[in-house]
C-alpha cells in the first residue's frame, strides 16, 4: 500500500510540477468552512485548503507540494500549496484566514503562542505536530574576513526573506553576538535565490538560512563556488539563544551534505505544521495521521522529511497541539 502511495505521490508532482502555486492567498473554503470531519472517525471533511510554505528553492515548498498532493490523493480536500516568506509571514495569514495550513519553525510559533517578539499578542493557532528540523546553514565568502558571528560588523549580510523565520533567527544570532542587526550590519532581506545570486558575484559578504538538509539552493552556491564559501561555527551563540527558547539544540550538518570537508556544528530548530485552533478536529485529526503515516511518500519528495517521526509529535512545547491532532497521534503511538 506505502509502495503505490510513494509512486502515485511522485508521479503526481512530477505531472503538476510540485503542485504548487506561485501566488499566495485562499483559493477556496476550507474544510472548517464547508464540511467539518467526524472527530471521533478521525476523518477529513471536504472542500479547499491552501497550504504556506516558504522559498521556492526551500525544503517547505517541496514538502508543502508534495503534502498538497497527498491530500488531495487520500482525502475529499483539494488543497494547493504556494511560496511564501515563510514562518512569521506564514502565521500571520494563516490567522487572516489566506491559508489553512502552514510551515513554520517552532521558535517563530511559540512566539505566535505566546504573543511575544513580531506578534503583539497570543495568536489562535496551533500544531498538528513536529515534523523534521530546520539547520541553520551560515555561509561566508572566503574572502570576507569573517570567521565567527562578530565578525559581521561592518559586512553584507542577507538575513532572510522578511518575516521568515530565518530572519528571525538572524537577528537572534546577531544580537547575541552583541550586533545590531539594523546598524552594525548592512542587513540584505531576500530569498534564498538572490542571496545566493549575490554570494555568487560577490555583493554579499555573507549569509544566514535556516532550512533542511539538503537545500537546493545552498547544493548550487558550494557547487558553483567551491571554496570560495564557507561555513563559520555559530554554536557559541546558543546558550544566548536557549534563554529566548528551549527549542534551539547543537547539531552536525554531515560534510557530504554539500561536499565539505568536515561537518559543521550548528544550532538546529524543530519545524511544525500550524493550522487555526478553529479547525475542525476530525479534519486535524487525518490530516496529521496522513503526515505521520506516509514518512515514506514525503520522503521521496524530499530526504528531511525522513526526520518526520510520530514518537517526537508532541515535543513541541510551549505551543498548543490541537486536540484532533492529540487524538491522531494518541492512537498512532
Amino acid at each position: 500500500m506505502r509502495t503505490r502511495v510513494v509512486t502515485r505521490l511522485v508521479a503526481g508532482l512530477l505531472a503538476t510540477g510540485l503542485a504548487v502555486s506561485a501566488c499566495g492567498g485562499r483559493q477556496s473554503t476550507s474544510p472548517s468552512d464547508d464540511d467539518g470531519g467526524d472527530a471521533g472517525a478521525c476523518e477529513a471533511g471536504s472542500g479547499r485548503m491552501t497550504i504556506a510554505t516558504g522559498n521556492s528553492t526551500g525544503v517547505y515548498y517541496a514538502l508543502g507540494g508534495g503534502l498538497a498532493q497527498l491530500i488531495g490523493d487520500e482525502t475529499d480536500i483539494t488543497a494547493t500549496a504556494a511560496e511564501t516568506g515563510a514562518s512569521v509571514q506564514n502565521i500571520q495569514q494563516l490567522v487572516a484566514g489566506d491559508y489553512d495550513l502552514a510551515f513554520s519553525l517552532a521558535d517563530t510559533a511559540a512566539d505566535a503562542t505566546e504573543g511575544t517578539a513580531a506578534f503583539d499578542e497570543p495568536q489562535p493557532v496551533s500544531a498538528l505536530g513536529r515534523i523534521y528540523p530546520n539547520y541553520t546553514q551560515v555561509v561566508v565568502r572566503a574572502d570576507s574576513g569573517i570567521t565567527s558571528i562578530q565578525d559581521m560588523a561592518g559586512k553584507t549580510i542577507s538575513t532572510g526573506s522578511p518575516n521568515s523565520g530565518t530572519e528571525v533567527i538572524a537577528h537572534r544570532l546577531l544580537e547575541a553576538a552583541g550586533l545590531d542587526p539594523a546598524s552594525d550590519v548592512q542587513a540584505q532581506r531576500l530569498d534564498l535565490t538572490k542571496t545566493v545570486d549575490g554570494m555568487k558575484d560577490g555583493s554579499i559578504d555573507g549569509l544566514v538560512w535556516s532550512g533542511g538538509l539538503p537545500t537546493a539552493a545552498m547544493t548550487d552556491l558550494f557547487t558553483a563556488l567551491g571554496d570560495d564559501v564557507t561555513f563559520i561555527d555559530i554554536t557559541p551563540q546558543l546558550p544566548a539563544l536557549q534563554e529566548l527558547n528551549p527549542v534551539y539544540t547543537e547539531a552536525e550538518i554531515p560534510a557530504e551534505t554539500y561536499g565539505t570537508n568536515a561537518a559543521v556544528p550548528t544550532i538546529v530548530v524543530p519545524n511544525v505544521l500550524l493550522v487555526r485552533d478553529d479547525l475542525d478536529d476530525g479534519t486535524a485529526c487525518a490530516l496529521t495521521k496522513l503526515v505521520y503515516e506516509n514518512v515514506e511518500a514525503l520522503t521521496a519528495v524530499h530526504v528531511a522529511a525522513a526526520d518526520i517521526d510520530a514518537a517526537m509529535a508532541t515535543e513541541i512545547d510551549p505551543i498548543p497541539l490541537h486536540p484532533g491532532a492529540e487524538q491522531a497521534i494518541e492512537e498512532l503511538n
